[in-house]
């Protein structure tokens, strides 16, 4: 990572550093070394060439050079690098996929997330269909696309 993406970072965790937890910073977080456990900022997350986090991202924007297995939730840029893996659902405004980027999960953009859970509307879906077993209902299943990288 250059130091200009550092600007805004007030937390590092070292590449020799293994947390097990959650961790909720107001500024933004980088990630050195390995967390087992969320991390929610306020600012920008970065996870670092090596780094990996083992559970969910949420922050304003975010980098990924190392590994992320969880979901991610920006509130602007999410960036994959070339050398990242993600395993997980990502919610972005804005996404920049470097060549090279490993990516598994379905990819949405904020604000046009489904409102009910899939299991929910299919749930619903099954009830209504086993009102009317005689009765053939088509109806529109909302889902998310899964993309591979």
């Amino acid at each position: 990572m250059a130091k200009h993406e550092n600007k805004d970072v007030h937390t590092m965790i070292g590449a020799d550093a293994v947390i097990q937890g959650n961790i909720t910073c107001q500024g933004g977080v980088a990630v050195y070394g390995k967390v087992f456990g969320d991390v929610t900022s306020e600012g920008p997350v970065r996870v670092a060439r090596g780094g990996e986090v083992h559970g969910n991202v949420q922050a304003d924007d975010s980098h990924i050079g190392g590994t992320v297995d969880g979901n991610v939730r920006v509130e602007n840029r999410a960036v994959l690098g070339s050398e990242s893996q993600l395993k997980g659902d990502l919610i972005y405004r804005m996404l920049v996929i470097e060549e090279g980027a490993q990516f598994q999960g379905h990819c949405v953009l904020a604000g046009s997330e489904p409102v009910l859970e899939p299991e929910q509307h299919l749930s619903n879906s099954f009830k209504d269909l086993s009102a009317n077993p005689g009765q053939q209902q088509q109806q529109h299943i909302p889902y998310l696309h899964r993309y591979y990288y």
